[in-house]
Order: C-alpha cells, then sequence, then structure tokens
C-alpha cells in the first residue's frame, strides 16, 4: 500500500453545493435565500442573539457574579477539644465514632481534624485531612532603617 492508494471512508466526503448555477441546478435564482429582505442581502445575516434592534435576552437578565464550584469539597469540622470532651480516656477515633458521639453529622462528606485545644490522654486519630502543623512566626523587629 503506498499513500496514493489510501482513500477517505465511503460517505465521508460529501460534495459542496454549488448555489446559483441557474434553475436545473436546484439552488437557482435566489440560491436559497428566499427573495427580498434582510437575511437575502450580503452581510444580512446577525449575531444568533440579535432580536432586531430590541434589548437582547442575555441583557435583560439580571447580571450575576461569580459562579458555583460543583467540584468543592465540604468538610465537617471537629477541634481537638472536642475529641478530647467527647475521648477523655483517648484511644482509636474514627469518623464512625465521632458520628456516634454526635461530633458529625453524616458519613458522606469527609472529615477534617482542626488544631484549636489540646489532647491530655494518648488518641489515634483517623480523618480524611487535617492542616499542617506550623511553629508560629517570629515578628521582625521595628529598628529603624539606616540611610
Amino acid at each position: 500500500m503506498k499513500l496514493h492508494d489510501l482513500k477517505p471512508a465511503k460517505g465521508a466526503h460529501k460534495r459542496k453545493r454549488r448555489v446559483g448555477r441557474g434553475i436545473s441546478a436546484g439552488q437557482g435564482k435566489t440560491a436559497g435565500r428566499g427573495t427580498k429582505g434582510q437575511a437575502a442581502r450580503p452581510g444580512g445575516v446577525k449575531a444568533p442573539y440579535f432580536e432586531g434592534g430590541q434589548l437582547p435576552l442575555v441583557r435583560r437578565l439580571p447580571f450575576k457574579r461569580g459562579f458555583t464550584n460543583v467540584f468543592k469539597i465540604y468538610y465537617q469540622e471537629v477541634n481537638l477539644e472536642a475529641i478530647a470532651r467527647a475521648f477523655p480516656q483517648g484511644g482509636t477515633v474514627t469518623p464512625s465514632k465521632l458520628l456516634e458521639v454526635g461530633l458529625i453529622d453524616t458519613l458522606e462528606k469527609p472529615v477534617v481534624i482542626l488544631g484549636v485545644g489540646e489532647l491530655t490522654a494518648k488518641t489515634d486519630i483517623k480523618a480524611h485531612r487535617s492542616p499542617k502543623a506550623r511553629a508560629p512566626r517570629s515578628r521582625p523587629s521595628a529598628a529603624p532603617l539606616s540611610r
């Protein structure tokens, strides 16, 4: 097989309709544009939303800002102090145990553990996410700039 042997699949290419080539061609005289009117004239086709000069529908609707991110993940937040109160003896804390004690509403949404409060007993926490622990930042001294 050579390059000149390649042919497109049957029915893949359709011949271009040659309009305005006489009555017998089927699209003669007005060439499918009808008789007179804006659409029959050159440059007469307006934008899809053009309504003849009337204020278009897209401009009549109220203007909404922003958008709703459909991929946003809504976490159920649980603080360490709430876990310390609900599990004073410590142990393993899972989302199902948090649901039993009423710290979360459902197992459908993921759980995030927030760092407000302290744990007193040894506790192993299993959750979907927790923020990174960060050391407090030191503030720069307010020394005057030398010239």
